[in-house]
């Protein structure tokens, strides 16, 4: 068990718990039990006394049934029970007794106090017995019980001899001790008590019961004696006396500690065993609850608590586990969002960049045209030769178209960044498409005396807008005769991909590029040599446009360095239907 653990304290906690309550019942029961057990005998006891009292009443006249009514009593409180007179003086009763059913009549054989060692232990109804006794009546009914012959012997003198099958008895049963002496005990008991029992009296003709202690001065045991007056239909005074010993409660309670003194140190073991079984079932749990939580701290969402429980730990679990399900998918939510918002800033930071290089070599490009025309319009203002006149107005003409291309430019990647462009796509043969450029672009070619060379595997069909399309051919293709060293020639190769693409390649000779130039050239106003940007005539914006376009026709596209020059290339997506005009 780990230290300061819930585990340790709760096994702690248990195992006090249990011993304090374990010796609060040790003290309780040797401090109030006995008492407990007086006063819940004794109730008992008066409340049978009460019950005995009112069936008394209606077996008055019948000494028989008060017979049997005295020794079910006797039997069913373990109790010495005698019938007083008005003078406290017991009443000859013997409450045990036998039916015997002869050949001739039925007998009810009485059984004294002092014969009772007589009677064969375990007869039942049903046996036939042969008793010896004195009739005590008329009609020979009524036996007073002298012997019991359990095999032939000689008849006493002045006896009389009974023989027959027992149909009902009623002997000593549930009695602590030996009846015949706890009854004896009852005389005595009367002998010391009577003197005291007078004053009494006005209670007991109240119906109110006495309760007294007395004590064997021979064997110092103590009995409660309990008093109850007895209204029969005569009307004459009867008291019902009961005296019940009080030494089993007094044993059991010495014999009960010295048992616990014995059981203590296995009660404590147990008490030991148990609490660490009990502590760890309970807290296993919890235990578990916590490791789960552990790893959802440290964002491990793979393993769910597995409590299947309906108590509260159960539904713990559910609600981790539920819990651990949302972070992940609102933590997923916002790994992505971060990622987004992460590349929207890159993006915006990366625009505002563009926007003031931008605005820089938007500044840089008009400065120099307006500067140039200034010069030229300054010198027509002072009257310069006439025959300069032409040639200045030339340059500013000049200038003023290249400032026009450059704005043009400016509004047509405006458009293309704002991605306010919407593409008109048709079947277009490409290879008629490149060719209507090259014828287009023949000045060029003949003013560096530069030849062409047109590879096609067959005529190819392209989904595309032709117009854009067109324009990036004609950028690329420009930009490679721009470039191209004279007396070289431009290559052009149209080829088919396993992928139903169109490859289209222009390739020229001429100085490669640099390959921290290669990343740059689609940017805005980027020239590989800032020098040679004016005296090519590009703007700078052409290689922008071109990114655009194919990006909005989803093609892959990219330049390299060749072995001789720089090539370009992109692809578009085969069309497979005939060319719209």
């Amino acid at each position: 068990m780990r230290r300061h653990g819930v585990v340790l304290k709760l096994f702690v906690v248990t195992s006090i718990l249990i011993m304090i309550v374990f010796s609060f019942v040790m003290f309780a029961e040797g401090l109030f039990f006995e008492r407990f057990y007086r006063m819940s005998k004794i109730h008992t006891i008066e409340e049978n006394m009460n019950h005995f009292a009112e069936q008394y009443k209606q077996v008055d006249s019948n000494k028989n049934q008060i017979s049997s009514l005295l020794g079910t009593f006797m039997n069913e409180n373990d109790a010495s029970t005698s019938i007083l007179n008005n003078q406290f003086e017991q009443i000859n009763i013997d409450p045990y007794f036998l039916e015997l059913q002869t050949d001739s009549q039925a007998v009810t054989i009485l059984i004294p106090a002092m014969t009772l060692d007589a009677i064969p232990n375990g007869i039942q109804i049903g046996e036939t017995l042969v008793v010896d006794g004195i009739f005590m009546d008329e009609n020979d009914s009524i036996m007073q019980l002298i012997a019991i012959q359990q095999e032939t012997e000689d008849l006493g003198q002045g006896l009389t001899r009974v023989e027959g099958k027992i149909t009902d008895l009623l002997l000593p049963e549930k009695r602590s001790y030996n009846p015949l002496h706890q009854d004896a005990l009852i005389y005595e008991a009367l002998r010391d008590l009577i003197p005291n029992l007078e004053q009494y009296e006005s209670r007991l003709q109240n119906g109110s019961p006495v309760q007294v202690e007395w004590i064997d001065n021979w064997s110092g045991v103590q009995y409660a004696v309990l008093i109850q007056s007895l209204k029969g239909n005569k009307n004459d005074d009867r008291y019902l006396f009961v005296m019940t010993s009080l030494q089993p409660v007094g044993e059991a309670v010495e014999i009960l500690m010295q048992y616990f003194v014995y059981l203590t140190p296995i009660i404590l073991v147990l008490i030991i065993i148990l609490s660490f079984i009990y502590s760890r079932i309970v807290s296993r749990p919890l235990v578990t609850l916590n490791r789960a939580a552990a790893r959802l701290a440290k964002l491990d969402f793979a393993v769910e608590p597995e409590i299947h429980s309906k108590d509260e730990f159960g539904e713990l679990s559910r609600n981790l586990i539920a819990l651990s399900q949302n972070l992940k998918m609102t933590l997923k939510e916002l790994t992505d969002s971060n990622g987004k918002l992460h590349a929207e800033i890159e993006e915006k930071q990366r625009s505002e960049q563009l926007r003031k290089e931008l605005t820089a070599n938007i500044s840089h490009e008009l400065k120099t045209p307006l500067g140039i025309v200034k010069g030229f319009a300054e010198g027509l203002q002072d009257g310069v030769a006439d025959d300069k006149r032409d040639r200045y107005l030339s340059h500013i003409v000049n200038e003023t178209d290249r400032m026009n291309a450059l704005i043009m430019d400016m509004l047509e990647l405006s458009k293309f960044e704002a991605k306010v462009i919407q593409l008109k796509l048709r079947s277009v043969s490409i290879t008629n498409l490149i060719q209507h450029v090259v014828d287009s672009l023949s000045h060029q070619l003949e003013s560096k005396n530069l030849k062409y060379k047109l590879y096609k595997e067959e005529e190819l069909f392209v989904n595309v807008d032709a117009r854009r399309i067109e324009q990036v051919v004609l950028n690329l293709l420009s930009n490679a005769i721009r470039h191209a060293e004279e007396n070289s020639v431009v290559t052009i190769r149209i080829e088919r991909t396993s992928t139903k693409e169109v490859v289209i390649i222009i390739e020229n000779t001429g100085p490669a590029i640099t390959e921290n130039d290669l990343s740059r050239l689609w940017d805005h106003f980027y020239r590989v040599e800032d020098s040679r940007g004016r005296r090519s005539g590009g703007t700078g914006l052409g290689l922008a446009i071109v990114k655009h376009i194919l990006e909005l026709h989803d093609s892959e596209f990219g330049v390299e360095n060749t072995y001789q020059g720089v090539a370009f290339s992109f692809t578009l997506n085969e069309s497979g239907g005939e060319q719209h005009e």
